[in-house]
């Protein structure tokens, strides 16, 4: 290769070296990914997102039934909205208004940290008061602010806690999710996530999740050593694992006894996804550190953010920290329209409503198919059916039944399906992925 590139036109018409976009076929999209990408995700076969119809409906494209190296287009309702990163729906008009206003009028797309924009101010009133945190710390992507909140569990436990140096331990629960940077898949008991990453960073030990009587064994033998237990509050990736109703309580009140901070990743559960602006509102219980991403941004741009208490991010100094891109003025804007859409429009209502629905009909679904579906998990709009382990029931499969029905969703963990549709779906669009699902289960 020569590094010389072409680049021309918009849209089906853009164009890379001679290769108009719009002509691809699914599988010259999916020869180009292997052969010129990463191979580190495995997208659906035969399909492939060309725009957005409305709020929940993704246009995409599929092989001709005439023609292979051709495509028809065709509806699919998005049953997973980027893994929660699109609650407010697909181009929400409040959010997209904002960007264009911003753009077009008050010119200020991005300026460095080391000189304040007045829209950091607006981002940091916005964002604490939502939270109901005291400080706020603007980052990118959802495993950075995970990475913060790990930092700054370390950081608070040698210099608040006075764990001698070298020796704080963060605590984590199997079965987690954090992302995928090395510290992240530090804290993973996932083989697939760590192998070949080592040495891993140290100071970590996991727990079972949902298991209080492991966290108190650990507290008691360790808990002058133990900074923070670092945790979802529901386990997405996992399979939406729900703990029982009291752990999160108790939880709490075990890190206060052994003063050990508790912090959420609420990643993929902030936002209104299960019914409360936050998961562990469900609980009643208050971290003191939560790192949220994914719905910040309102699937427009990456946003995410930490916020916690004043002692804990009060901390970090001057090169301590810091983000290129972390609440820059752009993103301040998009991360502010994010709230006022999720609060105007009572999205987390919306997520508890049709959510209930949801979880209604999927069981109703399980009871009439008992031999196939283990088990139904979920709070508002973040829900998952589990298949029996068997080779006829896999979840690659289902999933891409489900496209053939129209829908939208992938597997994790082979057997376990996730439904996470946008917070603005309606009652004919949760019937539709209700017959959708059923369907598929009955001809499994």
């Amino acid at each position: 290769m020569d590094g010389k590139v072409s680049i021309k036109g918009y849209g089906d018409d853009l164009t890379i070296n001679s290769v108009r976009i719009g002509d691809l076929s699914p599988g010259d999209h999916e020869k180009i990914e292997k052969t010129h990408g990463g191979n580190n995700y495995s997208p659906l076969e035969d399909v492939v997102v060309s725009h957005v119809k409305d709020s929940s409906t993704l246009i995409c494209r599929k092989p001709s039934n005439t023609n292979i190296e051709k495509y028809i287009e065709s509806e699919l309702l998005d049953g997973l909205c980027c893994y929660s990163a699109v609650n407010q729906g697909q181009l929400n008009q409040t959010i997209v208004d904002a960007v264009i206003h911003h753009l077009s009028e008050e010119k200020l797309p991005t300026v460095p940290r080391s000189i304040r924009h007045k829209y950091m101010s607006a981002f940091l009133l916005a964002v604490s008061s939502f939270t109901k945190m005291d400080r706020v710390v603007p980052k990118v992507a959802g495993v950075e602010s995970w990475e913060l909140t790990f930092k700054l569990c370390r950081r608070w436990g040698y210099e608040v806690k006075k764990i001698p140096e070298n020796k704080a331990i963060v605590v984590g629960a199997t079965g987690n999710f954090h992302g995928r940077s090395v510290s992240a898949v530090s804290m993973s008991d996932d083989p697939d996530a760590r192998k070949s990453f080592g040495p891993f960073v140290p100071g970590i030990e996991l727990v079972p999740f949902n298991d209080l009587d492991a966290l108190k064994d650990l507290f008691e033998k360790k808990g002058e050593y133990i900074a923070a237990y670092s945790v979802e509050p529901i386990q997405g990736e996992a399979g939406v694992i729900v703990p029982d109703d009291q752990y999160w309580p108790e939880v709490s009140k075990l890190c206060k006894k052994h003063n050990i901070l508790l912090a959420f990743d609420e990643v993929q559960t902030g936002y209104g996804r299960t019914g409360e602006n936050f998961a562990h509102q469900l609980y009643n219980v208050k971290p003191d550190l939560m790192g949220c991403g994914k719905a910040t941004g309102g699937g427009i741009l990456p946003i995410s953010f930490v916020a916690g208490r004043d002692d804990v991010i009060g901390t970090l100094t001057p090169g301590s920290e810091g983000s290129t891109f972390g609440g820059y003025p752009l993103a301040s804007v998009v991360g502010i329209y994010a709230i006022k859409t999720l609060v105007e429009e009572n999205l987390a209502k919306n997520a508890r409503v049709r959510g209930k629905q949801l979880m209604d009909g999927l069981n109703v679904i399980k009871n009439d198919f008992p031999d196939k579906i283990k088990e139904v998990r979920g709070k508002g709009l973040l829900t998952a059916f589990e298949m029996f382990d068997e080779p006829s029931l896999d979840g690659h499969h289902i999933s891409v039944a489900l496209l053939n029905q129209g829908i939208y969703a992938k597997e994790t963990h082979h057997t376990t399906i996730r439904l996470a549709p946008a917070l603005t779906i309606n009652e004919i669009q949760i019937n539709n992925l209700l017959d959708g699902v059923r369907n598929v289960v009955k001809e499994l």
